[in-house]
C-alpha cells in the first residue's frame, strides 16, 4: 500500500502547465526516482508535496490522509521532509547547531522553561544534543561538531543538509539532486548513505537526480516526467528500454 500518493495532481503558473494530471506513489521504505529533462516539473512536484505550492487540482495523501494545501511546517511534522538542489544551511552556525535546528521542529519546549533555564529544559536540551550527535555520526560527520557550516567541504555540506532533514524524524525524505557537483568518490559515498537511510532507518526516499547510474542503482521504481506529464514508470530496465524515455530524456547512443 502506498504511504505517499499523488492522485491526478495538476499545477499551473498562468498559462503554463507545470504538472498535469500526475499519478505517483511511494511505499513505506521504498526508494523512488523522479527523472526527466530540465523543466519537466520535478522540483514543482516536490514543492506541491511539501506545501510550498498548493495543487490546483488533485490530491496529495500521506497514509491516506490529505495533506495538499497544508503549510510546509505542518507537512514536515507529519513526516515529509526535503532537501534542495543548493545547500540551505545556516552558514554562520556550527555543524552541531545546524542539526539542532532540525531537531527543534519536533521539540516541545515552553518559553518559560527556556527563559528560566529549568531542569526540565536542561534535560530536553541534553537529549537534543545527544540525538544531534548520533545523527551526525550516522552521516559520517563525527568530530566536526564545532566547525562552522560554511567551512565544510562541499560534499560534507550536502551531508549536513541531509543531517538537518533527518533531525526532523521524517517518514519520507525528498532529495533534490543530492549528487549535483560531487566528484566520483563523493557520489559513491552519498549513494551508500541513501541506501543506509532506507535500510537502517526505514525511511522512504523520493529522489530527483540526473546521474542515471545512481538512479538505476538506487531506485526500485522510476517515474519519468516530460513537460509536466508522466510518460513512463517502471524498473530501471523498463525505463531504459522505453522509446518515449529515450526520445525525451536519455537519448540514443
Amino acid at each position: 500500500m502506498a504511504l505517499l500518493e499523488l492522485r491526478n495532481v495538476s499545477k499551473h503558473f498562468g498559462g503554463l502547465s507545470a504538472i498535469h494530471a500526475l499519478d505517483m506513489s511511494a511505499r513505506d521504505g521504498e526508494i523512488v526516482g523522479l527523472i526527466g529533462p530540465n523543466g519537466a516539473g520535478k522540483t514543482t512536484v516536490f514543492n506541491v508535496i511539501t506545501g510550498v505550492y498548493q495543487p490546483d487540482s488533485g490530491q496529495v495523501l500521506l497514509d491516506g490522509e490529505r495533506i495538499g494545501g497544508l503549510a510546509p511546517h505542518l507537512i514536515a511534522r507529519r513526516g515529509i521532509v526535503r532537501t534542495f538542489q543548493t545547500t540551505t544551511l545556516f552558514s554562520g552556525l556550527t555543524v552541531l547547531d545546524n542539526v539542532r535546528v532540525g531537531l527543534h521542529l519536533l521539540a516541545r519546549t515552553g518559553l518559560a522553561e527556556a527563559v528560566f533555564n529549568t531542569r526540565s529544559y536542561r534535560l530536553k536540551e541534553s537529549s537534543l544534543d545527544q540525538t544531534a550527535r548520533e545523527i551526525m555520526s550516522f552521516l559520517g560527520l563525527r568530530g566536526l561538531e564545532s566547525e562552522l557550516a560554511r567551512n565544510l567541504p562541499y560534499g560534507h555540506q550536502r551531508r549536513l543538509s541531509i543531517c538537518v532533514a533527518l533531525a526532523a524524524a521524517p517518514r519520507f525524505l525528498l532529495l533534490d539532486e543530492p549528487l549535483a557537483g560531487m566528484n566520483p568518490k563523493e557520489v559513491t559515498g552519498m549513494m551508500d548513505l541513501i541506501r543506509s537511510i532506507r535500510d537502517q532507518r526505514g525511511i522512504g526516499v523520493v529522489l530527483v537526480e540526473h546521474n542515471m547510474r545512481a538512479v538505476t542503482s538506487l531506485c526500485e521504481r522510476i517515474v519519468v516526467l516530460n513537460f509536466g506529464e508522466k510518460i513512463a514508470e517502471g524498473t530501471a530496465d523498463e525505463i531504459r528500454d522505453d522509446p518515449r524515455v529515450i526520445d525525451a530524456y536519455l537519448g540514443r547512443g
